[in-house]
C-alpha cells in the first residue's frame, strides 16, 4: 500500500511538514498493512514546477514526483494558509497534474495557519480543488492553528489530536477498501462474479426476449 505525503510548507522546520508527519503517523497506525509512505517537499520543487509553467514540460525530478503522486493508493496534502486559501506553491503542483490522475483517488487535505479564522479555507479552497480533481476528499479536514500546538491533553484545548484520529481513521478505511479484491477496488463496468438474480436463482432475462414477450400473439 503506497502513500504519498504532499506538503507545501516553506520554512524548515515547519508546522505543515509537522502536521503532515503526526497524520501520516496515525494513518500508517490504522492500515492493515505496512504503508510505503513517500513525502514530496514542494518546497524543494518549486523552481522546477516554474519551469514547467514556462517549457510546458516536467524535468526528471518534477515528472517523479508528479508519478508518485498519481500512482498513490492513497494521498495526504497539507499546505499552509495564506490570504485565506491554500499558497500558490501548492495549488501550482496540483495545477501540472493531469485532471484525470486523481479520479477515485482517497486524499485527506489538512492546513496549517496562524489563526483559527482560516480554517474554512479548508471547505472553500483545498475541498474543491479535489471534487474538480473527482479525487474521493475523506470528511474530516484538519486545520492547525498556531494554538493548536500548546496542548496538553486538556479535551477542551487539545482538539488537533481527535481531529487527526478520525480523519486518519476515514483515510485509512477507504485505504482498505481499494486493496485488490474489494468491490470499490474494481473499476466501473467490470464484471464481478455476481449477477442480479443469483441470490434467489433465477436466469437473468436478456432484453431481446423481454421485448418479444410484449408482442402481441398472432
Amino acid at each position: 500500500m503506497k502513500l504519498v505525503v504532499v506538503t507545501a510548507g516553506l520554512t524548515q522546520p515547519s508546522a505543515t511538514r509537522l502536521l503532515a508527519d503526526r497524520l501520516t503517523e496515525a494513518v500508517t497506525r490504522r492500515v492493515a498493512e505496512e504503508a510505503d509512505v513517500h513525502v514530496v517537499e514542494l518546497r524543494e520543487l518549486a523552481v522546477d514546477i516554474a519551469h514547467h509553467f514556462v517549457t510546458g514540460f516536467p524535468n526528471a525530478r518534477l515528472r517523479a514526483a508528479i508519478e508518485e503522486v498519481t500512482a498513490a493508493d492513497g494521498l495526504i496534502a497539507v499546505t499552509p494558509i495564506f490570504s485565506g486559501s491554500y499558497s500558490g506553491l501548492f495549488k501550482s503542483f496540483f495545477d501540472v497534474i493531469d485532471n484525470t490522475a486523481l479520479a477515485g483517488k482517497p486524499v485527506l487535505v489538512a492546513a496549517t495557519g496562524g489563526t483559527p479564522r482560516h480554517s474554512l479555507a479548508l471547505e472553500h479552497a483545498l475541498r474543491p480543488l479535489f471534487a474538480y480533481l473527482r479525487a474521493v476528499v475523506v470528511p474530516t479536514a484538519v486545520y492547525a492553528a498556531a494554538e493548536d500546538w500548546g496542548g496538553g491533553g486538556d479535551a477542551f484545548t487539545d482538539g488537533l489530536g481527535e481531529r487527526i484520529a478520525r480523519a486518519a481513521e476515514e483515510l485509512a478505511a477507504l485505504l482498505r477498501d481499494r486493496k485488490p479484491g474489494n468491490e470499490a477496488d474494481r473499476r466501473p463496468g467490470e464484471e464481478t462474479d455476481r449477477r442480479p438474480g443469483d441470490e434467489a436463482g433465477e436466469r437473468l432475462v436478456p432484453f431481446e426476449e423481454q421485448l418479444a414477450a410484449l408482442r402481441p400473439a398472432r
